[in-house]
């Protein structure tokens, strides 16, 4: 339970990140969505050096507190501080200036923010080696990540009120109780959390050795895949939502109810979503879970000014089924690659593959958010006007209808694909425990 209460502070950070940080540089900051594009690209591609570095120094640590955990003590209040600095609106009005400092503060925050979520999340295969277990763990772990969601898609919206020059001081309120709202977490889950032994005495692998491991094994590419699809998807409904609320149904006023129904619902079908992936396997869940919420934003695309308000809340019920789905899964079938990788290295390199993962998601965010923005530009989308054209309303409905749907079903196929099932990694957890124990044994 404490370790799953540790994903709250990343999903508050990055979900509002995600859904208001454009719609915050070009409503509130001024700049067009181009050049919002830009910074936001720049901000999210350090990471591609960046996660790699970082997964593979933890892999490396050795202290009497783990290889993990010293990085969620000593990174929380970087992490907050560096959070603070993105809503802060600077004195200028050049929009390359602002491009600048925003691109800039981006690379702080990731490198931050990095620092803390990525050893985290390589804990998980660490917790338990249960092919079942893992999903359960994950739940509580995705319970605490759509609560900070839900958190994050309406609370904001009760501070700023609405995304407007004027509001910027409300904006930066906002970045600021959250920061240390999510930082707080992370000193939790290292006081109330320990690491497996065996696994500080292993040997400390080189880069090399943890890259190479990472792209032969098969069960961890495909995974990487349906979760970097998948993740593609979240960002770019994520980043769409308060437009198409805010434009198309012209529904601003409940935007924060509309929100919190997605999430709501998120909440409430993670046990479903549990049972299914033991009733069936996780493969086979993802796929259902996924081709659902893919037919449900395929009919976001009809709605419009005219929507009845209980139509609108039918269909976020739906989608936030299908958003269950998505949170859950992918994050559960990945811990099982890494049993598959001690079995063929004879070590463990959960730090790579966990940054490996979070470079995924990141390069999912630095392209999708930004062909959002471009998008929006090129449909001819303008600031805080009472009715956007004809064109920048089709804008808004293509990037949260049909491309998501289309990268959805993408990883569906992937999924079906998956070559670890329950019963093959049950066969390779029982062989790595007598080697362990034939391990033991001669050391003793």
């Amino acid at each position: 339970m404490v370790y799953g209460f540790g994903d709250t502070g990343f999903s508050l950070t990055l979900t509002i990140i995600g859904a208001y940080f454009a719609i915050f540089l070009t409503d509130v900051v001024g700049l067009r969505p181009g050049i919002a594009a830009i910074a936001i690209f720049i901000g999210r591609s350090w990471d591609y050096i960046n996660d790699p570095l970082i997964g593979h120094l933890s892999d490396r640590t050795r202290t009497r507190w783990g290889r993990r955990r010293p990085f969620l003590l000593f990174g929380a209040l970087p992490f907050a501080l560096a959070y603070i600095l993105m809503w802060v609106k600077p004195p200028f009005e050049s929009q390359t200036l602002l491009a600048a400092y925003y691109a800039a503060v981006y690379v702080l925050f990731d490198a931050a923010a990095t620092f803390v979520y990525m050893p985290y999340f390589a804990l998980t295969p660490e917790l338990t080696d249960n092919y079942d277990e893992r999903t359960t763990l994950t739940t509580y772990r995705m319970f605490f990540s759509i609560l900070g969601s839900l958190i994050a898609f309406t609370i904001p919206l009760l501070i700023v009120g609405s995304f407007q020059p004027q509001n910027a001081g409300r904006v930066l309120l906002m970045g600021t109780i959250f920061a240390f709202a999510s930082a707080l977490p992370l000193l939790l889950v290292f006081l109330g959390t320990r690491e497996r032994a065996e696994f500080l005495q292993q040997k400390q692998p080189s880069l090399k050795e943890s890259l190479q491991a990472a792209f032969k094994n098969r069960p961890f590419v495909f995974g990487a895949v349906i979760f970097l699809l998948t993740w593609a998807s979240m960002d770019i409904l994520q980043t769409t939502l308060l437009y198409f609320v805010k434009y198309v149904v012209q529904r601003e006023a409940q935007g924060d109810g509309i929100m919190a129904t997605i999430f709501i619902t998120a909440i409430l079908a993670l046990p479903f979503w549990e049972w299914a992936s033991r009733r069936w396997n996780k493969r086979l869940a993802y796929s259902a879970g996924v081709a659902f919420w893919a037919l449900v934003q395929l009919a976001l695309i009809t709605l419009n000014a005219s929507a009845a308000l209980p139509l609108i809340f039918t269909l976020c019920v739906l989608a936030g089924v299908g958003v269950s789905a998505a949170h859950v899964l992918p994050w559960s079938i990945l811990p099982d690659a890494i049993e598959w990788d001690e079995w063929q290295t004879g070590q463990r390199h959960e730090g790579m593959f966990y940054s490996l993962i979070t470079l995924a998601q990141k390069i999912a965010s630095s392209l999708a958010i930004p062909l959002v923005l471009l998008a929006l530009e090129a449909t001819g989308y303008i600031p805080n006007v009472p009715q956007q054209s004809e064109s920048a309303l089709l804008g808004i409905r293509l990037v949260i209808g049909p491309i998501p749907a289309l990268l959805l079903c993408s990883g569906i196929v992937f999924a079906l694909l998956y070559p670890l099932s329950r019963e093959s990694h049950r066969r390779i957890v029982q062989e790595l425990e007598i080697r362990r124990a034939a391990a033991r044994e001669e050391v003793g």
